[in-house]
């Protein structure tokens, strides 16, 4: 009976050891895989192209991504993430992700495409920036291709109007993603923008779709109100129609390389350079600025009117006022100038 007794103790002990090794396990387990495990604030993580594995294994404890490094390095060499590797790209991070979705994440890729918006942007440089900023690539990368010949040529423009291929619209785009391929995306961007409906009002016009680009990137420079652009390209199609200078201040501005230029001077006209629309007729090699949709299609869809000269409003509302011959012109350039001079703005 004692024995009996015994062995039934013995019994118990064990099978309450295996249920505390079951449940330490089993716990261990948990921890390990499925538990929320990131530990930082920081919205994404970033893997850069060729980085070796112990690299980005030690900037995820350095930079205390998840809480536990033990149990995650013990879940990588579990899940063979060594063997398998780490992807590069843009990783979503979230409090509720756990070691097995964030290593899965890292080993096939599964990263956050970068929502790329862009508008309003003046120069090269500037665009260069900006995709320097947001995506793997330096912005010298970028800036580099902004300015290749050849590949402007590989997409039917110059060196002059290649930035008029650029779209301003949202952009998905993976972080890593090589320079070329991204300029690439914008490609197809320009190709689905230009659709046949363009293209015909582009030929009515007699201008290719760079010209309108071009056009387009005036009437932006000159209008502060989208509602206004339609007229205002009116105005400058008039002027090209007639043979006449298009006298834009904006070109001007751009020539001389000064964009804190608030009032344009005589001095300011005289500048010998191709994009000074005072001195040289028709439109100039290539954009102001990046064109935006609206600024396009305001060329595209013109108002029609006799208009061929405007200056802006003396209530400084970023409206102007039109007129169809130099006298009217004159009386509404004299009002602006009174206001500038009355604002003590000179230059």
């Amino acid at each position: 009976m004692a024995t009996n007794s015994k062995k039934s103790k013995t019994s118990l002990y064990i099978g309450l050891l295996i249920l505390v090794l079951g449940l330490t396990v089993a716990g261990t387990a948990y921890f390990m895989f499925m538990a929320p495990s990131i530990a930082t604030d920081e919205e994404y993580f970033y893997v850069k192209t060729d980085e070796p594995y112990a690299e980005v294994m030690k900037r995820i404890e350095s930079e205390g991504i998840v809480k536990n490094s033990s149990l995650f390095n013990y879940a990588a060499k579990f899940m063979d993430l060594e063997k398998t590797g780490i992807k590069a790209g843009r990783y979503k991070l979230s409090k509720d992700l756990s070691n097995r979705r964030f290593i899965g994440n890292l080993r096939a890729g599964y990263q956050d495409a970068v929502k790329f918006r862009f508008q309003n942007i003046r120069l090269k440089e500037n665009f260069a920036g900006l995709l320097g900023k947001e995506f793997e690539a330096d912005s010298l990368a970028f800036l580099n291709l902004l300015n290749d010949e050849a590949l402007a040529e590989k997409y039917g423009f110059n060196k002059d109007n290649f930035f008029t291929m650029f779209i301003p619209n949202t952009y998905e785009i993976y972080w890593n993603t090589n320079p070329k391929e991204v300029i690439d995306r914008f490609s197809k961007e320009y190709e689905k923008f230009w659709n046949a409906d363009r293209k015909a009002k582009a030929a009515a016009l007699n201008l290719t779709p760079q010209e309108v680009s071009v056009l387009a990137s005036i009437v932006k420079g000159e209008a502060l109100h989208v509602d206004e652009m339609p007229k205002i390209a009116g105005l400058y199609l008039n002027r090209l129609k007639k043979g006449m200078l298009l006298q834009a201040d904006p070109t001007v501005i751009f020539a001389n390389n000064d964009f804190t230029i608030r009032r344009v001077l005589n001095k300011h006209l005289v500048i010998d350079n191709p994009y000074n629309t005072y001195r040289f007729k028709g439109l100039p090699p290539g954009p102001i600025m990046m064109p935006s949709i609206a600024s396009i299609d305001a060329v595209l869809n013109y108002a029609q009117h006799e208009y061929i000269y405007m200056c802006a409003k003396d209530d400084f509302s970023g409206y102007h006022l039109f007129a169809t011959n130099v006298a009217e012109h004159q009386i509404n350039a004299r009002k602006f100038q009174k206001a500038l001079d009355a604002r003590n703005i000179k230059k």
